[in-house]
């Protein structure tokens, strides 16, 4: 449950982001999106998530990279949000193994500027993603938080667990956060299960294709 107030998403221009920030938006609260808008799948998509979220008065997109320190500082200094949902990470498994580098500014880089943020703001509340990958080559299901995840089998993987990592630090420092794990090792559907009702339309999501549950929503 995400309490009311002003709330920071970022990744908004994602499928499960904008779908949340709509949520968000009509139950009433300042939505501040963000997003780098990267090419890693259709531009167009993100593009049509963010021109239905444009419609409503209280949400204000910014086109920043949370891993730019200066950019993500500024943007805190600026809103100062009551909340936080950091859904922002360089997805996929596959993806991983070419583009490492990739992966270590936006989940690791990325992900440490945004307790960093929400420290030096007096954010009241974090809210991120972690991914069913950190369950490695676990064979035992369903997953459970009560199942080890100390060997992840891809650099995606660490790096989500390594945010779990960060994240369990900084609660020991009063910045308190709650992780969602969900991904493709979920069952078909299980990604639509996990968002919010939405209006939107279906194919700004998946151009009605199956999703593997972290990339795209599935019919």
């Amino acid at each position: 449950m995400i309490e009311s107030g002003k709330i920071l998403v970022t990744a908004a221009a994602g499928f499960i982001d904008a779908a949340l920030s709509k949520r968000l938006l009509d139950e009433g609260n300042p939505v501040i999106g963000v997003d780098n808008l990267n090419d890693y799948y259709d531009v167009s998509l993100k593009e049509a998530r963010l021109r239905q979220l444009m419609g409503y008065e209280n949400f204000r997109f910014a086109r920043l990279d949370i891993a730019r320190h200066d950019e993500i500082s500024r943007l805190f200094a600026a809103e100062k949000p009551d909340r936080v949902v950091n859904l922002a990470a360089q997805a996929g498994v596959r993806y991983s193994l070419s583009n490492p580098h990739v992966y270590i500014d936006a989940n690791l880089v990325g992900f440490l500027n945004i307790p960093e943020g929400c420290g030096h703001w007096n954010v009241a509340h974090l809210v991120y993603a972690s991914s069913s990958s950190v369950y490695g080559a676990n064979t035992c299901l369903p997953f459970s938080t009560r199942h080890h995840v100390d060997h992840p089998i891809s650099l995606y993987a660490a790096t989500k667990k390594s945010n779990e990592l960060m994240a369990h630090c900084y609660s020991h420092e009063s910045r308190p956060s709650d992780r969602y794990r969900y991904g493709e090792r979920t069952c078909r559907g299980a990604a639509t299960g996990a968002v919010p009702s939405a209006d939107f339309d279906r194919n700004t999501y998946s151009r009605n294709q199956p999703g593997n549950g972290e990339t795209h929503l599935t019919p």
